[in-house]
């Protein structure tokens, strides 16, 4: 089936897809989703297939939409030959490889550009594509762990905490995509592309935000403060009598509208009186919180708060998010007619555009399932396209 775009806005850009596993995929998703022509590359051996999940997991088929594969030998001559015809009229490219790789293979964006100035392409890797750890092998947890993130994650004196999302993995396949747009921007100034490069550590740090700052700026280390805000007191993590729920008093005139509404008159004490007290007594404060919430439901106190303008919400397990009134309405769980699985759901865009609608046009493809005809799309003829199979090349 020739390409038909999800959505119209990105459907003149081509994208050659070599990503593997999450953060490339990731990347790749967003440009897919948003109409671009995106053409899956995948090695014929199945060496660190598992790398990326079987075809039929939940997670391969919520990463792959929106996507054409072919199999391709690039360690072959044959192969390599037919990445950079293709590469000649690309607009993108994206890859996740270990720096080195691509190198070694012949298709750098030094390579590209000599004979594609307009190429953008992007580069995903553990630490960057230089530098003293550039080499290192990157996974998620890793990068959580080297950027900050493990030691400011859970309750204190209990160690270190990974988050329970691949967070580093899937901000820089964001970023990644955010960079080949504005590289795509950019060429409509200048003519030219660039090389767009990130790294999970990078995007780790970057998501950091004010708790880097509260280092960079004022020579304070962050700690682990578990359910807790850091800085705003009291948001978190509180008890009521049917469960637990969250809020978040941020602010003086929020405070007043909370204690009013309690209504104990232990939160009048001059203790709980501005935030930085309030910091410094969060524990005795919890205490009084909790004591009070115990005594009525979490959908009642979830309504009554809100209703004063202090926010608050329910701690929902992943099925009660679908489940949600909002959440339905929103629209995010998208309908796809899977290959492997038949009729199924996955996680929509979570952007609105008054005119344009990102859809899931086609579930993961089959493994080399367009070869031929993505060959064909690049001037290559049945008996040419015979002759690349018969030899391992596609």
């Amino acid at each position: 089936m020739a390409f038909e775009p999800s959505c119209p806005i990105l459907d003149h850009i081509t994208v050659l897809d070599l990503t593997r596993v999450r953060s490339g995929p990731t990347c790749v998703r967003q440009l897919a989703d948003w109409g671009a022509n995106v053409l899956k590359i995948e090695t014929p051996s199945e060496a660190g297939s598992d790398m990326g999940g079987t075809r039929e997991s939940s997670d391969f088929q919520n990463l792959q939409r929106n996507k054409r594969s072919m199999v391709l030998d690039l360690k072959s001559d044959a192969g390599k030959s037919i990445f950079l015809k293709m590469a000649e009229t690309a607009d993108v490219i994206v890859e996740n490889y270990r720096p080195d790789v691509k190198h070694r293979l012949g298709i750098d964006y030094e390579t590209i550009k000599s004979f594609n100035p307009r190429i953008v392409y992007a580069s995903i890797s553990g630490f960057g594509q230089d530098g003293p750890l550039s080499k290192r092998p990157g996974f998620d947890q890793i990068a959580q762990g080297m950027g900050g993130l493990m030691s400011i994650t859970g309750a204190p004196g209990q160690g270190p905490m990974r988050v329970g999302i691949p967070i580093a993995d899937l901000t820089a396949g964001g970023f990644a995509a955010q960079g080949v747009l504005l590289a795509l921007l950019g060429r409509e100034k200048t003519g030219e592309g660039q090389w767009v490069q990130t790294s999970l550590l990078q995007a780790q740090i970057a998501m950091l935000d004010f708790q880097a700052t509260r280092w960079l700026m004022d020579d304070h280390v962050p700690q682990q403060a578990g359910n807790n805000h850091p800085t705003s007191i009291p948001t978190g993590v509180f008890e009521t009598s049917d469960g637990f729920i969250n809020i978040a008093v941020a602010g003086q005139h929020i405070w007043l509208r909370f204690k009013d509404e309690v209504g104990d008159e232990r939160l009048s004490a001059d203790i709980f009186a501005t935030p930085a007290s309030r910091s410094e007594h969060r524990d005795a404060l919890s205490d009084v919180i909790n004591e009070n919430f115990r005594k009525d439901t979490s959908q009642n106190w979830i309504e009554r708060l809100n209703k004063i303008g202090v926010p608050s919400g329910e701690i929902n397990t992943i099925d009660k998010v679908f489940s949600n009134e909002q959440v339905r309405h929103l629209g995010i769980a998208r309908d796809m007619n899977s290959i492997e699985r038949g009729a199924v759901q996955v996680v929509g865009q979570p952007i609105i555009m008054s005119n344009a609608d990102p859809s899931i046009q086609r579930p993961p493809p089959g493994k080399g399932e367009h070869s031929r005809e993505i060959l064909a799309e690049h001037g290559y003829s049945d008996a040419e396209i015979d002759a690349f199979a018969n030899k391992g090349v596609i």
